[in-house]
């Protein structure tokens, strides 16, 4: 019942919507547009534009739930920008942030990250951090935030494989793809430039 997101405070709505943004980013380039086209009426919660953004995530989920049950494949892109949102949250005691909050820093963390490493295109990341400020989310990391803290944090994370960092990240809009890395040496640069 949509209708009971109505009676959410502004911060917890906003918060959801990132979990939206990324599903977009993972697979549907479309989705994504629609998004930056409609993103003051959402943001007003209008119903339509709230039903649409709903249903659109919920199709796009469900299919990847159902295609990889048990996360060996395709399940594990659900995860872009949670890396960096789990470790975010951890490290600040999970209440500096909404999860949501967390996971709108990650995908922005995932998106520079994806520049540096795959080559992404450099006008997806603006276009990512305009849609999310238009959501009242935040952009970066606190300026207080110990980077080695994050790091430490980010090796506890169930996709950190052995020594090997394995991270979601996006080849496009609607493109993500899954990452290993010998090394920290790729996430301290996406960090470090955060």
């Amino acid at each position: 019942d949509t209708d009971t997101l109505q009676t959410l405070p502004e911060r917890e709505y906003l918060a959801g919507i990132a979990e939206i943004v990324k599903v977009a980013l993972i697979a549907d380039e479309e989705f994504l547009a629609w998004l930056e086209r409609n993103a003051v009426r959402l943001r007003e919660r209008a119903p339509d534009a709230v039903v649409h953004a709903i249903h659109r995530s919920c199709e796009i989920k469900a299919a990847m739930v159902m295609a990889d049950e048990r996360e060996r494949g395709q399940r594990a892109l659900l995860n872009l920008g949670h890396t960096f949102a789990h470790a975010l949250e951890s490290i600040t005691g999970y209440e500096r942030f909404l999860h949501g909050e967390a996971v709108a820093i990650g995908l922005v963390l995932a998106a520079r990250m994806s520049e540096h490493e795959l080559g992404l295109d450099a006008t997806l990341r603006p276009r990512l951090e305009a849609l999310l400020a238009g959501f009242g989310l935040p952009l970066s990391l606190p300026a207080d935030t110990d980077r080695d803290d994050l790091l430490r944090a980010m090796r506890l994370d169930k996709k950190h494989l052995r020594a090997r960092w394995r991270l979601v990240l996006l080849e496009g809009a609607g493109a993500a793809v899954v990452r290993e890395f010998p090394d920290e040496a790729a996430v301290r640069r996406a960090l470090s430039a955060a």
